[in-house]
Order: C-alpha cells, then structure tokens, then sequence
C-alpha cells in the first residue's frame, strides 16, 4: 500500500508540475502577443500622424515663403534707396 502511495503522490506531482509549465508558457505566448500588438499600435499612430505633420509643414512652408518674399523685397528697396528718408 506504501508503493501505491508513493506512486499516486509522483504522479500527482508530476501533473502539477506538467499544469505549471504549460500555464506559463501560455502566460509567455500571451506576452509576446500583447507586445506585437503595442507595436502595431505604435506604428499605426505614427502612420496616422504623418498627413499632419505633412499639413503643417505645408503651412510653415507658405509662411516662409512669404517671409523669404518681403525680406527679398525689403533688401532690394534698401539696397536702390537713393537716401537715408527711402
């Protein structure tokens, strides 16, 4: 009856054990899966931002190119200015 015993209580221990490792290696799978997926999430958002940033530098781009024109025009006038008054 001891053998018995002692044959149950291994292969109890061996089941517990086998339960263990399968839960964390779920537990692992399911890590990775949720790291993939902040991944995708992050460059998806960064996808998503580039028609703005692109707008906004459009934008930026008109102004300094209206910037550039009276800075243009403004050295022109000085540099033909016949005196100190024009």
């Amino acid at each position: 009856m001891n053998i018995g015993l002692i044959i149950l209580g291994v292969i109890i221990l061996i089941v517990i054990v086998l339960i263990s490792m399968y839960n964390k290696l779920v537990k692992l799978r399911n890590n990775r899966e949720n790291a993939f997926a902040d991944i995708d999430v992050q460059l998806q958002q960064r996808h998503d931002l580039i028609p703005q940033l692109v707008e906004s530098v459009k934008g930026y781009m008109e102004h300094e190119s209206g910037v550039l024109t009276r800075v243009t025009e403004a050295r022109a006038a000085a540099m033909g200015a016949g005196t100190i008054n024009r």
